[in-house]
């Protein structure tokens, strides 16, 4: 296990089956669709655009000892990520088959895999780490909420600042907020603020950076609210614009701009991921 250097991004890595269809689906019948097969995930998504970006990053996940786990590795590292892997035979790497229809909206089926094995032993040693990025859907399951905790908790310790998507309104409770309490950024959409109590959050964590999709996003801390609106853009596919925003977002925040600059750069990052085919850059930067 290697040592983490840069930005640290734990959590879910996985095949991402994503399937175009321009014709609304024929339940029970045949639908056209134009197929691809990516490398995906939360975690590996905010990872690659980091990368992409110009951060060194490194990429905590568990994957299966499979084919799956062997693309998203090679992916990823093309892509300037380095992979820390934890290699579990006793379960498959995760997949998701995602449906995007003919205006780029997207429904998911995730199959969390060997993502929902995830451990605190899988947290390589912090020495050169600054940052750490935790995806969500690690605390919103409850086989591995115990050890997202222990990680961000593991992560403050050493001294290095901590950021959490929340990733699904519909999988909040309150519980959520014990979780993340002492966080330095919360990155969620719209709907997952309000479905944690709105600013209610700034009770356990020190900033949000919210998104609102063709709204923009806007800033909220105990300062106040800042809001910036989103760039006109061709909406090919919204797979993956949440993370990308947030890789965007917290490149910026890292760097020490302030909230405007903040927004901005995560809408910027966001506009380029919703313009492409996947939740991942199609190339290095």
């Amino acid at each position: 296990m290697g040592v983490a250097a840069g930005v640290l991004v734990v959590g879910d890595t996985a095949l991402d089956v994503v399937v175009r269809h321009a014709s609304p689906i024929a339940w029970g019948d045949d639908t056209v669709g134009n197929t691809t097969l990516r490398s995906g995930g939360a975690a590996a998504n905010a990872a690659a655009w980091l990368a992409h970006l110009g951060e060194q990053v490194t990429l905590v996940s568990r994957v299966g000892d499979d084919a799956a786990a062997a693309q998203a590795r090679a992916e990823l590292t093309a892509r300037g990520v380095q992979c820390v892997f934890t290699v579990d035979p006793t379960a498959s790497t995760g997949c998701v088959v995602v449906l995007v229809d003919a205006t780029g909206q997207r429904t998911m089926f995730p199959d969390r895999g060997t993502n929902a094995l995830l451990r605190p032993t899988d947290l390589p040693p912090l020495d050169g780490a600054r940052h750490l990025h935790l995806s969500g859907y690690v605390l919103l399951d409850k086989a591995t909420r115990e050890a997202g905790m222990e990680i961000l908790t593991a992560a403050r310790a050493s001294g290095v600042t901590t950021s959490v998507d929340p990733q699904s309104a519909a999988l909040l409770d309150d519980t959520f907020l014990d979780a993340i309490r002492g966080t330095d950024l919360l990155l969620p959409n719209h709907d997952e603020y309000l479905a944690l109590g709105g600013d209610r959050v700034l009770d356990v964590v020190t900033a949000a950076a919210v998104t609102r999709g063709e709204h923009g996003a806007y800033w909220v801390d105990r300062g106040g609210v800042v809001e910036e609106p989103a760039l006109p853009t061709e909406c090919v596919d919204t797979t993956g614009a949440g993370d990308a925003f947030n890789a965007g977002a917290l490149r910026a925040w890292l760097a020490g701009s302030g909230p405007r600059e903040v927004l901005r750069a995560g809408i910027a990052a966001g506009a380029a991921a919703v313009a492409q085919v996947g939740a991942q850059p199609l190339s290095r930067r």
